[in-house]
């Protein structure tokens, strides 16, 4: 069980497999496997403990999934009732479908979003989901329900599944203003984005996300990004066409030739951002979609759990 059930923390293999609930399911799984010594023990951290089942105890505690994959009895104690609420914000824009071959930033974060929801309803914790471009295209507020999922990983597939391009570009700001005036009680935030935006400047994201942390809302921020080619700018060295996903405009480059200048650019943006998120108390992860997601998922649960507290 713990050799298979880690594989499916590796993105190539998540976009392998049959429907966006199966994906998001392997992936929490091979996580928890991955992350304690027996299946499921101490995945509560501060949450939901597993313990053998001692004979005498009621059935109706012992935990059936886990016996169905382990053969071995465990009971499910719940320590304390936590019910926060959450959202996951997941970029939609075309930009998010770099690269184009491959496992694209969309996808990758579509399966994040769906692993993050189906963890935090496991934990009890009501969940709700906004996926957007230069609008709010969805938008479905905090449940605890596992039922309420369903329409999520739907609308989650279809995004995924969506040919069409130059139509969905980037309006963070607007958005996450929206989003701030949407939520009356203090809420979770997790933000899915690759922070390619050519139609605001940062000064109006950092606004927005001021807004979020002013209600009181807590945030954590997803930085999504292919990290051998837009961070390191590492094409070959030959003259390459360079396409806007957002736009359709194109332009020939010689890498060599800008690649310094490229780089430092992008470390400028992203210190520029490191620097706000950490003034306005949010956390900012870097993800490069290559990397498996238990770091990812590790970082989310650092942040809940201090939430908590």
């Amino acid at each position: 069980m713990s050799v298979t059930n880690i594989k499916y923390l590796d993105p190539v293999v998540v976009s392998k497999l049959k429907n966006i609930e199966i994906k998001a399911r392997l992936i929490v799984e091979g996580f928890i496997t991955g992350f304690h010594r027996s299946p499921y023990h101490g995945f509560s951290v501060e949450f939901a403990e597993h313990r053998p089942y001692n004979v005498g105890e009621p059935l109706r505690n012992v935990d059936w999934k886990v016996y169905a994959r382990t053969d071995k009895l465990f009971t499910k104690r719940y320590e304390e009732e936590t019910n926060l609420r959450c959202q996951v914000v997941l970029d939609i824009s075309d930009s998010m479908r770099y690269p184009q071959g491959g496992i694209s930033k969309l996808e990758y974060g579509a399966y994040l979003a769906a692993a993050l929801q189906y963890l935090m309803v496991g934990q009890r914790d009501a969940s709700g989901l906004t996926l957007f471009d230069e609008e709010i295209q969805f938008y479905a507020p905090p449940k605890s329900k596992a039922s309420w999922l369903i329409p999520m990983f739907k609308k989650l597939e279809e995004v995924v599944e969506r040919k069409d391009l130059f139509t969905h570009r980037t309006a963070h700001a607007k958005v996450l203003h929206e989003i701030a005036l949407k939520f009356h009680r203090r809420s979770f935030v997790v933000i899915i984005t690759d922070l390619f935006n050519n139609l605001e400047s940062n000064e109006a994201l950092f606004k927005a996300m001021r807004h979020l942390r002013h209600n009181n809302h807590e945030v954590i921020l997803f930085h999504l990004l292919e990290r051998k080619t837009e961070e390191q700018f590492d094409f070959p060295n030959r003259p390459i066409v360079l396409k806007d996903l957002e736009t359709g405009e194109e332009i020939q480059v010689q890498p060599r030739q800008i690649k310094e200048n490229y780089t430092e650019l992008m470390l400028e943006m992203k210190k520029k951002f490191k620097q706000k998120c950490h003034e306005f108390n949010i956390d900012f992860v870097e993800v490069d979609i290559n990397q498996t997601y238990d770091k990812v998922l590790t970082d989310y649960l650092i942040k809940r759990r201090a939430i908590a507290k």
